[in-house]
Parts: structure tokens; sequence; C-alpha cells
């Protein structure tokens, strides 16, 4: 088997589903840091600033490989939106955001071996979200998942929706050909070999063509 080239600073089974869709063996090391969220930053460099935290906290730790690190908040009306402290605040999240339009950025960091600090960048992407009955959003919240979610939610479990010329991954945790995009250019260190362009992948997960991902996976060629 081959030694993982690529280190996930994250415990979600999304985000390690998706990274495997780079087609690179990749091992987890769960970053334990602290995700203040009421540094005084915009949100883009406030979600870079976490996934760079998360990305040198396992790197700190032994981890030897490229280490990727990601952060997702969700911003309504100015407002910045983390995972949510308990189900009652959960219930307020969505309540807030059911029948309008937020945003979602995830912050990404790539660490490459011997790098002192990651390289980063954010991607951002508009959410319209359903009109949630009382049912659904107690039905909702009397589950696991929902504290584990920036916002509150998981656009996997279809509360919400993007345009298919935006990214539906960078709002499940990921902005999948994004990070493509940023290995495959080399500007964060070698590009690791075998890496796999994941846009059929995402495809056929989501049954639509995505125009952003064939274009980003172009680019990166």
């Amino acid at each position: 088997m081959a030694a993982p080239s690529l280190v996930l600073a994250s415990a979600s089974p999304r985000r390690r589903r998706l990274v495997a869709w780079l087609g690179l063996p990749v091992a987890v090391s769960v970053a334990d840091v602290d995700e203040d969220l009421t540094a005084p930053l915009p949100p883009d460099a406030l979600a870079c600033s976490v996934a760079a935290d998360k990305a040198l906290a396992v790197r700190g730790r032994g981890a030897t490989g490229l280490v990727l690190a990601f952060d997702t908040i969700v911003i309504d009306r100015g407002q910045v939106l983390g995972k949510p402290a308990d189900r009652d605040d959960a219930r307020r999240m969505l309540h807030a955001l059911s029948g309008g339009v937020h945003e979602v950025i995830t912050g990404a960091a790539i660490l490459p071996p011997g790098a002192a600090q990651p390289d980063v960048f954010a991607v951002t992407t508009p959410v319209t979200m359903l009109s949630l009955p009382e049912t659904t959003i107690e039905a909702w919240v009397g589950g696991e998942e929902c504290l584990g979610c920036a916002g509150a939610y998981n656009i996997e479990h279809h509360l919400a929706s993007v345009a298919d010329d935006e990214c539906f991954q960078n709002v499940a945790g990921l902005p999948l050909c994004h990070l493509f995009a940023e290995l495959a250019s080399g500007r964060a260190g070698e590009i690791p070999p075998g890496l796999t362009k994941p846009v059929d992948r995402c495809e056929r997960a989501l049954g639509r063509r995505c125009l952003l991902g064939r274009r980003l996976c172009a680019e990166g060629s």
C-alpha cells in the first residue's frame, strides 16, 4: 500500500470522502484548535486564518506529508455563523437562515513538507435555504449532525441549494475543484504525483454537469 501523500487535518467524513476523489493516498490527523470566529478580520481572511492554524497544529504533531486543512463559516446578513454551541443555538440559526440567501465561505490551507507557513485561499458560495417548516427544523435539530456543521445544516441533506455554476462541495466543507487547481498549479509546492481531476466523480455524485468545476480543472491541467 502506498504511503499517504496527503494529511487531512479534519475528522469530517465528508471532507475525507471528497479529498479521496483527488486520487491520492490520504491520512487523517484531527486538528485540535480553538476555532475563534471573533477575530476582527474579513470573513474570508478569518476562515483562512483558522484553516492555517489547523494545518500548523497538525504539522506540529509530526505530520510529514502535504497537510490540507479547511474551515467553513456561514455569513448571514453580515453575521458570522460557525458550528452551533448547542441545540438551541442550532435551532436559532436554522430559523434565521430559513427561506433566505446566505454565503458559505471555506478557507483552505495547504502546507507542503518543509514549508514554514501554508498557502491559503478562500472560496465563497451563495446558498439558497429552503423555507423550513418547524417539523423539519425540529427533526434536524434532534439529530447529531447539526452540531458539527457551520450554520447547523449539511447541504447534502437537501436543506439548501446552490446554482449550477457554483461549487456545491464548497458548502459541504471543501472546495474540491479549486483545491485541485491550486495543487496542480504548483503554487503550493511540488505537484503530488498521481493527482487526479475530481470533476467527473463530483458530477456523478451530484447528477449534473458542473461548468465551474470543468473550467477550474481545465485551468489546473
